[in-house]
């Protein structure tokens, strides 16, 4: 089961590891991403980084996906990461059991794109154009969309950031 879908630019960090992890008791960790699932040494980084006694497996998209929807993952308690928008919107749209997206930290570190100018919507939520475009999609799948940096933070609706 699904327990926290989470867009952080940064994927397994301290605020996974310490604050997450324990406020969603989740003791499996997902991180969907292409870069890092053929990358040997961002993968080593983040399964150092990831919470002890939690296990950690980094996948692809697509594998992420056949993973998340094999039936031997529903007794689980997962935490789901991806790092961008366009991600969140292939992974929601093609698996079952998403409670909801939550937003972290998205664009501040992030690589820029050529031409491509990135507008603060919040402390630590900045997108450009096309970013905005995703995050629009993503409303759009129906799923409740929050962002949220900490638990101890107000979750706010990503519908009053977007513009």
């Amino acid at each position: 089961m699904i327990k926290l879908f989470r867009i952080d630019e940064r994927l397994i960090h301290g605020q996974i590891a310490i604050k997450w992890s324990r406020h969603t008791g989740v003791d499996s960790i997902v991180v969907a991403n292409d870069n890092a699932a053929s990358n040997v040494m961002i993968q080593k980084s983040l399964k150092m980084a990831a919470p002890p006694g939690v296990k950690t497996v980094i996948k692809t998209i697509d594998d992420a996906v056949k993973t998340l929807n094999d039936p031997r993952c529903e007794p689980l308690k997962v935490l789901v990461l991806v790092n961008n928008p366009e991600d969140a919107v292939e992974m929601v749209t093609q698996v079952s059991g998403v409670p909801f997206v939550n937003i972290g930290n998205y664009g501040r570190v992030a690589p820029k794109k050529p031409g491509k100018e990135r507008v603060r919507l919040d402390n630590n939520l900045y997108c450009d154009e096309e970013e905005v475009v995703a995050f629009r999609a993503l409303l759009e799948t129906g799923l409740e969309c929050i962002y949220q940096t900490t638990p101890e933070e107000p979750a706010i609706p990503l519908k009053k950031l977007i513009p």
